[in-house]
């Protein structure tokens, strides 16, 4: 939840101040929220990602299910396709990868 709140903001160009103000809470409380010290209620996740001017769905799925659709779309797909697929993730995943590790090396 951390990291989707920190990216609801700064994607609305917020900083942790401002979100605050907007959301009725402190500036602390936020940052708290972001570095995964404390987890915000459900609720007030909600209401901290509306005042970054987006909407939290949820959609529940039996994990098999949602796993098992994955599995048949991959199939479906002759081996080419897949190998195709799966070096397109690999390059989508790379920036994410890389910016883990920037974190990590501090």
């Amino acid at each position: 939840m951390h990291a989707v709140l920190r990216e609801a903001r700064r994607s609305a160009g917020l900083t942790q101040r401002e979100l605050a103000a907007r959301a009725g809470t402190s500036q602390a409380t936020i940052a708290r929220y972001e570095s995964g010290a404390v987890s915000p209620t459900l609720r007030t996740f909600q209401r901290l990602i509306e005042a970054c001017g987006l909407r939290v769905t949820l959609q529940l799925h039996r994990e098999d299910e949602q796993l098992d659709r994955q599995i048949r779309e991959q199939l479906a797909r002759d081996p080419a396709e897949r190998v195709a697929f799966g070096l397109t993730a690999a390059r989508a995943q790379a920036p994410i990868r890389h910016a883990a590790r920037r974190r990590r090396a501090g």
